[in-house]
């Protein structure tokens, strides 16, 4: 513990020279910082979803600093210092984990997560409504599993998960109605309906959307350049072979284990 006390004290000192003599840290504001700290959070998530330790070790290096860095500015203004930010996490971690620091009970995670959503309605400056909590700007996909979750938490769900393939069916078809209808708003709409529902059915099974659809994603690149790589090798372009020939390919690399 007390080496890791000196490590950290060691970064606020570091951060201090930084912000006094640095020419680029010096000038930093809490805007400046905003785009590089999501680029930071989202070069953490590639390096989990790759399962590469050492940049996750990296990444969260990377992620802290800007942690210190805002800490650091909030204290030059003295609206709140790294000291106030910890302490404040600390308060919330005791008060949202009654089953672990007072008498409540929860022995599963479903009943923890539940009994963490009622707290924070609760808490004072803490969310108004259900959903509040739910940040505007998150990605599409990841913000309709936290609203579906959050209203899970409340309740508001299938009474068996099987239910949600209904629901996922009636939202196909309506979308399959408006395609037939030539009618472009509507269609979008149905499009955005089936998405949620098959989210909603991801989550009741214990599957993250968004971590299956990268997997996905990486899994589409990976076969697919080596579509480009093979077709490179035999001397021609993607844009000479027909979708017969290009699906032979992909084939290949899919029996490949790619």
């Amino acid at each position: 513990m007390t080496e890791t006390l000196q490590s950290f004290e060691q970064l606020l000192n570091i951060m201090s020279e930084l912000r006094q003599k640095c020419p680029w840290d010096s000038k930093q504001t809490f805007d400046s910082l905003r785009t590089l700290t999501i680029e930071e959070t989202y070069e953490l998530a590639d390096a989990i979803v790759n399962n590469d330790r050492p940049n996750i070790e990296k990444e969260l290096g990377d992620l802290l600093l800007h942690i210190v860095f805002y800490a650091k500015m909030g204290s030059e203004t003295g609206d709140f210092d790294i000291k106030s930010v910890i302490d404040k996490l600390c308060e919330k971690l005791i008060y949202r984990h009654p089953h672990i620091f007072a008498d409540t009970k929860a022995n599963s995670s479903e009943q923890v997560s539940k009994n963490w959503e009622e707290l924070k309605l609760k808490e004072k400056g803490g969310n108004r409504t259900v959903l509040s909590g739910v940040p505007a700007s998150l990605p599409a996909l990841i913000k309709a599993y936290r609203v579906q979750d959050k209203a899970r938490n409340v309740g508001f769900d299938w009474e068996e998960k099987e239910q949600v393939w209904d629901k996922v069916r009636e939202e196909f078809d309506e979308l399959q109605a408006e395609i037939q209808h030539l009618d472009h708003q509507k269609t979008e709409e149905e499009f955005g309906d089936l998405l949620f529902a098959v989210v909603n059915a991801g989550r009741l099974y214990g599957i993250d959307p968004e971590n299956a659809l990268e997997k996905t994603n990486l899994k589409f690149i990976r076969r697919f350049n080596y579509l480009e790589q093979k077709i490179k090798d035999n001397g021609l372009n993607l844009k000479e072979l027909n979708l017969n020939e290009m699906n032979k390919i992909w084939n290949e690399a899919k029996e490949s284990g790619l």
